[in-house]
């Protein structure tokens, strides 16, 4: 019986370990959206967090999948250290940006154009956390930044604070022009008597 009941708890506790190893997973975090105007370089963001400490195996894989949803392109891969495209629109256009011992796997793509708008993937794996979320950036680039109701709002407050200044010096200047005229005034009546 003692035999049944050890080879029961083996069972029980194998059909537990899957469950526990997928609990042990990597979580990407990324920004849902970015613009960028056409002609600049854009930072994209990629952290990560792993029940795991940084592993010589960790590995950063970034892919993009464009807006008209053809197939996906390899845009940068790190193992160790960083490797950039051999070919594709990406070639000689992406610098790593990350730090793997802070946690941070980003990467800057330079001289955007309107045909990078689409979709990039940032997975990570960290032995033995192999497993876990895949982060997603949406790219727009953008011809010119639009005129926000922020920018509006800064250029309000900028310009009332500009007008401010200008009141209160012509204040200043008034009533040093009328202490003096009143200076003048008294100088004369004084040497008239």
């Amino acid at each position: 019986m003692r035999g049944r009941a050890w080879a029961g708890a083996v069972l029980v506790l194998g059909a537990q370990l899957p469950a526990l190893w997928l609990a042990a997973a990597v979580e990407v975090y990324t920004s849902e959206e970015v613009v960028a105007v056409n002609g600049t370089n854009q930072r994209l963001k990629c952290t990560f967090s792993s029940s795991s400490p940084v592993s010589p195996q960790l590995s950063v894989t970034w892919n993009f999948q464009p807006e008209d949803l053809s197939s996906h392109e390899p845009v940068f891969y790190y193992l160790k250290e960083p490797y950039n495209p051999p070919s594709g629109r990406f070639k000689d256009r992406v610098t790593w940006d990350g730090n793997v011992e802070r946690k941070d796997v980003s990467i800057i793509i330079w001289n955007l154009q309107p045909t990078d708008n689409g979709t990039f993937t940032c997975q990570v794996t960290n032995w033995p956390d192999v497993y876990g979320s895949i982060g997603e950036v949406r790219l727009r680039v953008v011809q010119k930044v639009s005129f926000s109701e922020i920018h509006f709002l800064a250029v309000a407050i900028g310009s009332a604070s500009v007008l401010m200044i200008i009141v209160v010096m012509v204040v200043i200047i008034c009533r040093q022009r009328r202490q003096k005229a009143q200076q003048k005034r008294a100088e004369v009546s004084d040497t008239e008597l």
